[in-house]
């Protein structure tokens, strides 16, 4: 409110500058006007804030303690055996046939003419002349003499000594001893353990299973449910019992021994012998001989002369020719065939058996009770609080706006 009012207040003070242009109180002269010269000319009205304590009645809840007796219903349990018949569920394997029908290929062939035309070489032979100058060699047979030296060997038998060293062996008896291994068996004994024990039946307690079971907290008398442990079975197991026996094993082993023994060795020695020989020796002996020998040569002269030949020529011609081909076609048909296969399957069986386990039974009986309870009640309360009003004040100043000086700063 406060400030719609100092609004309102300076829209009365631009028409009051406009209407006196020449005191320079006009909003475009503003920063060059002395400070006297905008100060407001009339009164107005501004707004008030008052505060006042006003107080209301406000109810509260309170809660207050109250004593009452109650009678409750308490369960005390009780246990007894029961004997139960329950059934188990065991499976069997049986089999049983079905039929069912498959799909097998049949292929078959059939054969589909097909014409088509080929070209066939078909080739023809032509002869033609053609003459060319060959050279041809004529021989002629000629004889001279060679004269030459031969060397001729002649042969003459002469005797010759000649000394040479022989070796003659010469044999004696001695006796040698000689060492050799022999190997011998030796007998020796060791333990061994081997368990001889048996199969045997022992029986063994197996326990029952854990079931949960509904019964009463005797704290709380509420029921829960507990776990209970069931009745067990007595099984047999084989069991294999022990039985070690020590025996001793022969072993045989053969041991290395060295054997002495004298032999009787012939030994061969070479003795030096000087032998004289008397060798026929030929010696050859080169003789030069003169030799007159006739060679026979040939000289070969080229004559020219013309030869006429026929040379084959052959042409290929391509003839169009028509074939017929069987090409083979398969053709795949399904056939149904009918089979029959055994299929196994389980058979469930129940199968009854006794369960003896203990059942909890709940006994009521009443019992009296003291309790406390909250008990709510309101209650009055006197709460200040404040209220705040906008009083309308008329403000006046003291002095009016007369015609201000003129600016020495503003041409306005």
């Amino acid at each position: 409110m406060s400030r719609l009012m100092f609004a309102l207040a300076l829209l009365a003070s631009g028409l009051t500058a406009q209407s006196a242009q020449a005191g320079y109180c006009g909003g475009a002269s503003y920063q060059c006007c002395p400070t006297t010269a905008c100060a407001p000319s009339s009164c107005y009205t501004t707004c008030k804030v008052e505060r006042e304590t006003c107080y209301r009645t406000v109810y509260e809840t309170v809660y207050e303690p109250q004593q009452y007796t109650t009678c409750r219903t308490v369960y005390d349990r009780v246990c007894e055996n029961v004997e139960q018949t329950c059934m188990k569920t065991v499976y069997e394997t049986a089999s049983r046939e079905e039929t069912y029908q498959v799909c097998k290929p049949v292929y078959e062939t059939a054969y589909q003419e097909q014409r088509y035309t080929v070209q066939r070489p078909v080739w023809e032979t032509t002869t033609r002349e053609c003459s060319h100058v060959v050279q041809r060699p004529v021989w002629t047979d000629h004889v001279r003499e060679v004269n030459y030296c031969v060397p001729r060997t002649v042969s003459e038998t002469i005797e010759q000594e000649r000394c040479y060293t022989v070796m003659r062996p010469v044999t004696e008896t001695i006796n040698q001893e000689r060492c050799y291994t022999v190997m011998r068996p030796v007998t020796t004994y060791r333990p061994v353990t081997r368990d001889c024990g048996h199969w045997g039946t022992q029986q063994v307690y197996l326990p029952g299973p854990v079931v949960p079971q509904r019964s009463i907290d005797p704290c709380t008398g509420c029921p829960k449910v507990c776990m209970v442990q069931c009745p067990g079975r007595t099984v047999c197991k084989r069991v294999w019992c022990p039985n070690v026996v020590t025996e001793q094993v022969a072993c045989t082993s053969y041991q290395p021994q060295v054997v002495r023994q004298v032999c009787p060795i012939q030994v061969c020695k070479y003795v030096p012998e000087r032998v004289v020989q008397k060798i026929p020796v030929t010696v050859c002996k080169v003789v030069q001989e003169q030799v007159t020998q006739k060679i026979p040569y040939r000289v070969c002269n080229y004559v020219n002369e013309t030869v006429t030949q026929q040379i084959p020529v052959r042409v290929c011609k391509m003839v169009c020719e028509e074939k017929v081909q069987q090409i083979p076609i398969q053709t795949c048909k399904m056939v149904t065939e009918t089979r029959t296969r055994s299929v196994p399957y389980c058979v469930a069986k129940q199968v009854p058996y006794t369960v003896t386990h203990q059942v909890a039974k709940m006994v009521p009986r009443e019992e009296t009770q003291t309790c406390t309870r909250m008990v709510a009640k309101c209650v009055p309360k006197q709460v200040a609080y404040e209220v705040c009003k906008m009083v309308p004040v008329t403000v006046c100043p003291d002095g009016g706006c007369g015609v201000a000086p003129a600016c020495s700063t503003c041409n306005q």
